[in-house]
């Protein structure tokens, strides 16, 4: 089994950050929410799959696939989608907002 190294994780971590500011400013440029909301889906979906593909990897017993890697994916996929789960209960209580405003 690899050894994963608290190191690598914080690297990985302080690069994923690096490229998720990377990504808000270009769409606050662009402004476009049905673009930002669709990419932050596809973005959740794509974590559960790496997720799943770790999970079965390692059931399967593939040497170079540890524990921790498929924890850590597993807590991943978990907090982006309980994110995104609250995020959309926010825009459906602004959409129940904006449809009780008199008109």
């Amino acid at each position: 089994m690899s050894e994963m190294n608290v190191n690598q994780v914080l690297a990985q971590m302080r690069s994923m950050s690096i490229e998720a500011s990377n990504k808000s400013a270009e769409t606050e440029a662009n402004s476009d929410f049905a673009a930002m909301l669709k990419e932050s889906i596809d973005a959740v979906n794509e974590t559960q799959k790496t997720s799943g593909k770790l999970s079965k990897s390692f059931e399967m017993g593939e040497p170079d696939v540890s524990l921790a890697e498929v924890m850590i994916a597993s807590q991943k996929a978990s907090v982006s989608f309980q994110a995104m789960l609250q995020v959309r209960n926010k825009l459906v209580d602004a959409y129940k907002d904006v449809m009780n405003m008199p008109m």
